[in-house]
């Protein structure tokens, strides 16, 4: 399996231990992973801002480097997201051949490899045999892109069975106790472009959401998007309140050997 990982701009920037233990669980795990280099944005800040065009570069950059891979694993459901289900529509779907139309599937044939981490271990993989150790007790986080696009659980609107692939995973770690708040997949309130053009509702949801996770009596934070956790440490920072955030990939990486 030809497995070539994609870390977002963000993480690289802002939460390089993301990338590095996204990478040390996938080795740990036996993939053979690769980290091509000249790696850039995926263009979800243009487009979320309205400059779908300045992110079109961007999108065929990444076709381009990523090619050839039976999977490209990321860790962030957000970029994830945005990659599988808007590259289609931002390269086109047609090209026009002589007078006629046709499809043209190769032009994002890569981005429909694209795979959040969690799906790929758990949907891909099928990790059933135990990981790190950390015990602690960690209330589960659900954002909105890796419940509702990208199926990472059962959201609450709808009347299905309820599943939970992160929880599912976090159960393979060792001493950990996983609690879920109340209104568990209801938005923390970052959003993006949200969060800057609604700043006081998007504070007053991320107070309200940081508060149902203390109110577990949960140590931690987990989840699988580091936006949604960079906001809520923000406002935890702010508010003064005792609780710590992690990725999910961290917990579940947490006591490996490291890399030789």
């Amino acid at each position: 399996m030809n497995t070539g990982l994609f870390i977002p701009c963000y993480v690289d920037a802002v939460f390089p231990e993301v990338g590095m233990a996204t990478y040390r669980l996938l080795r740990h795990l036996g993939i053979d992973v690769v980290y091509p280099q000249g790696q850039t944005c995926c263009g979800q800040p243009m487009a979320n801002a309205g400059f779908e065009r300045q992110a079109i570069p961007l999108a065929k950059k990444f076709e381009t480097l990523f090619q050839g891979f039976d999977y490209v694993v990321a860790p962030s459901v957000s970029c994830t997201a945005f990659i599988r289900l808007n590259y289609p529509r931002l390269l086109g779907h047609e090209c026009i051949v002589g007078h006629a139309s046709q499809r043209d599937d190769s032009a994002t044939a890569t981005s429909q490899k694209v795979i959040d981490v969690v799906e790929f271990l758990h949907d891909v993989v099928k990790v059933d045999r135990p990981l790190g150790s950390f015990p602690h007790k960690v209330s589960l986080h659900n954002s909105c892109h890796g419940v509702r696009e990208l199926g990472l659980s059962s959201p609450s609107e709808q009347h299905v069975a309820k599943f939970n692939k992160i929880r599912d995973l976090l159960q393979l770690v060792d001493g950990i106790e996983v609690v879920e708040p109340e209104r568990p997949d209801e938005c923390c309130g970052f959003g993006g472009m949200f969060s800057v053009e609604e700043t006081a509702v998007s504070a007053q949801m991320g107070r309200d959401k940081v508060e149902r996770h203390i109110a577990t009596g949960a140590e931690y934070v987990t989840g699988p998007d580091c936006s949604c956790l960079m906001h809520m440490a923000g406002v935890a920072k702010k508010q003064g309140l005792d609780i710590k955030f992690k990725h999910v990939v961290e917990i579940l990486a947490a006591g490996l050997s490291p890399l030789s």
